[in-house]
Parts: structure tokens; C-alpha cells; sequence
């Protein structure tokens, strides 16, 4: 009697507990496709792209200067005095940790630069997929981008609602 009992609480616990599971609405969305697919996207890669190509042409020119003044110094080594030579060394090791200091600029302020771009499409595609989501009485949205750890997607898929929702 007291194992029926049992099994019997047991049954209506598993009951609960799958209807419970099953009244939950779920959907996925691929989140990295919505926002490549945003046309601020576009715009936004090629601002970046212009600067990373404004930070290169800037590090080129002050290498082939910094090649030039090496190589120059090297030709004269020998016409100069030791003090002239150490004050040029430094001068060399200078402008190579400025050349250095300028790199490490550039990738920080390309970093914020992205973070600075991106973050709003994130913000916006965000809150579209919650406005599709509340309008589809979906509860949970899971991120269906290749490699996030979603590994079955027989659900709803949101993409396209949310991609009309954003007007593309």
C-alpha cells in the first residue's frame, strides 16, 4: 500500500512536471544571421574597415621612416662620433616603442570603435526578437547561432519575423 502511495505521488509529480515543460513556449532564433543581415550591419564593417585601413597606412608610413632613418644612420656609423652613435641608437629604440605604443592605440581604439557600433544593432535586434517573441506568447528564445551549444531546432524559428519586425 505504501509503495502504491508512492507511485502514485510519484505519477502525478512526473504529470505536473511534463505539463509544466510543455506549456512553456520556446522558440530560436539565429541571432548571428539577423544581425548580418541588418543593413547598419554593412555600414558598420565598413567604418571599421575604413579605420583599420587608416591605422595600417599611418604604422607602414611610420616603419618605411623609421626603415629609412635606420638605414641612413647605419651609413654614416661610421663618420660619427660614439656619442652621436648612442644618441641615435636611442632615437631608434625610441621611435620602435612609439611605433609600438602606436599599434596598441590603434587596436584599443579600434575594440571601442566596434563596441561603440555594434552594441546598438545588438540593442535593437534584442529588443525585436523580444517584441516577436511577447507577440507569439513565447516564453523562452534560444540563440540558434552555429557553435552556441544549441544542438536540435525543431521549434519555432523567429528569424523571419523578427527580420520583418526590423523592416529588412
Amino acid at each position: 500500500m505504501k509503495q502504491m502511495k508512492s507511485l502514485l505521488v510519484a505519477l502525478v509529480l512526473f504529470i505536473g512536471a511534463t505539463s509544466f515543460v510543455n506549456a512553456q513556449k520556446m522558440a530560436h532564433i539565429d541571432t548571428q544571421a539577423l544581425i548580418e543581415s541588418m543593413p547598419e550591419t554593412k555600414s558598420a564593417q565598413n567604418e571599421l574597415e575604413r579605420l583599420k585601413k587608416t591605422y595600417e597606412a599611418e604604422l607602414v608610413s611610420m616603419n618605411k621612416e623609421l626603415e629609412a632613418k635606420y638605414q641612413r644612420y647605419e651609413a654614416e656609423a661610421e663618420s660619427k662620433t660614439e656619442a652621436e652613435n648612442a644618441k641615435r641608437v636611442e632615437e631608434v629604440q625610441s621611435a620602435n616603442v612609439k611605433i609600438g605604443e602606436y599599434r596598441q592605440n590603434a587596436s584599443k581604439d579600434l575594440q571601442k570603435k566596434e563596441a561603440d557600433l555594434f552594441t546598438p544593432l545588438f540593442e535593437k535586434a534584442k529588443n525585436a526578437i523580444k517584441k516577436v517573441a511577447k507577440a507569439k506568447g513565447i516564453q523562452y528564445v534560444m540563440d540558434a547561432t552555429p557553435g552556441s551549444g544549441l544542438i536540435v531546432a525543431d521549434g519555432d524559428d523567429l528569424l523571419l519575423d523578427v527580420k520583418k519586425e526590423l523592416g529588412i
